[in-house]
């Protein structure tokens, strides 16, 4: 009886800390685990259902092209939509600045029939009520604000985010490159963190920590090797603790072979991303919708907590695109089709019959 009374009680404390349907920019997933969206719908659907709280994120840059900011955009934007508090770190002189390249979210089928029908409705309007319909388009420019956004939205790069959005909430932007050390830094994503202990209690705020290029030559510890992968040690153990996630993007190529390795090991998360030659033949022949390619994305560790079974793929590259030139979006890669004239596949430099040679590609 006392055993069942202990198992029982494990149980409320458990289920108290489950988010409900309520919580927004929350998902319970298996084994006790609590997603957070990384701000792009494909993206979470490859990883499980997104960024586990108490997790740490690092993505590999490609020095030949920024595709890792489109990552960085999506993930802080979809937590300042569900009111998220953010800490962003930037090697910029201003980094507060990089809040206005933020993509803003689009509309819902039900919100773009809604502006439609008032679409139809100020055309009918005559000008002795345009007093009255300034007043209502105000009212409906505050029923959006307080409409209440998916667990993860589709945002429209060609917009930038709402101002209000940006304004009220709780945003922290650091400049690393005016730290003299990275202790400093570590102090400030502590006083960040305390605001999101974890206990058993339920989940009332959730955090999110972005660093872009953390040993970009701007900054001055950027030859310090250890002590960037004791901050990424010590960060990784204060995430843990708390209900926050934090995503870093470096450049593998300014670090040592060693010191890259080790840095990708300390991530529970582990993500690429490498630029598309603009004008590749061979490759443009071997994959069907190059044109449409921006980039590809590479998957190389999937975050396992409160379990030992590893995560298969059923692939680890992915193509980036942009729906409509708006919208990010992942494919996996598809082999072009073959040749029934001479019977192979188009590209026979990088077909996926078994060679010693192993391909950059992965189908």
């Amino acid at each position: 009886m006392a055993a069942t009374k202990t198992q029982t009680s494990s149980f409320s404390r458990i289920s108290s800390a489950v988010p409900s349907s309520r919580t927004p920019g929350l998902k319970y997933g298996p084994n006790g685990t609590i997603f957070i969206s990384s701000g792009i719908a494909d993206l979470d659907k490859i990883l499980g259902g997104g960024f586990p709280l108490g997790s740490l994120v690092m993505v590999m840059e490609d020095t030949e092209a920024p595709h890792h900011m489109l990552l960085l955009r999506n993930f802080m934007s979809q937590g300042l939509v569900h009111n998220q508090p953010l800490l962003y770190a930037s090697p910029s002189k201003d980094p507060r600045a990089f809040l206005g390249t933020l993509p803003s979210p689009v509309l819902s089928k039900d919100d773009k029939s809604r502006d439609h029908d008032s679409e139809q409705e100020k055309a009918l309007r005559i000008a002795w009520q345009y007093k009255k319909y300034f007043g209502e388009q105000k009212q409906n420019l505050d029923s959006h604000r307080d409409a209440k956004h998916e667990y993860c939205n589709d945002f429209d790069l060609r917009k930038p985010l709402e101002r209000h959005f940006l304004s009220g909430q709780s945003i922290d932007c650091v400049s690393i490159q005016d730290s003299p050390n990275v202790a400093t830094f570590r102090d400030q994503c502590a006083t960040f963190l305390a605001q999101f202990p974890r206990n058993d209690g339920s989940i009332s705020c959730t955090g999110r920590i972005a660093i872009q290029s953390f040993c970009a030559p701007q900054c001055e510890y950027s030859n310090m090797e250890w002590d960037m992968l004791s901050f990424i040690r010590s960060l990784k153990g204060m995430i843990r603790s708390s209900n926050a996630v934090a995503v870093i993007t470096f450049p593998p190529s300014l670090l040592s072979p060693s010191s890259s390795k080790r840095w990708q090991h300390m991530a529970d998360t582990l993500l690429s991303v490498r630029a598309i030659p603009d004008e590749d033949k061979e490759l443009a022949k071997l994959l069907t919708g190059y044109q449409d390619m921006v980039g590809l994305l590479n998957v190389h560790k999937v975050a396992r907590i409160n379990t030992q079974v590893p995560v298969i793929l059923e692939a680890t590259t992915f193509s980036i695109k942009l729906q409509k030139r708006r919208s990010l979006i992942l494919e996996c890669i598809n082999q072009a089709p073959i040749d029934g004239s001479s019977g192979s596949s188009y590209g026979t430099s990088g077909s996926c019959s078994g060679s010693s040679k192993k391909g950059v590609l992965d189908f």
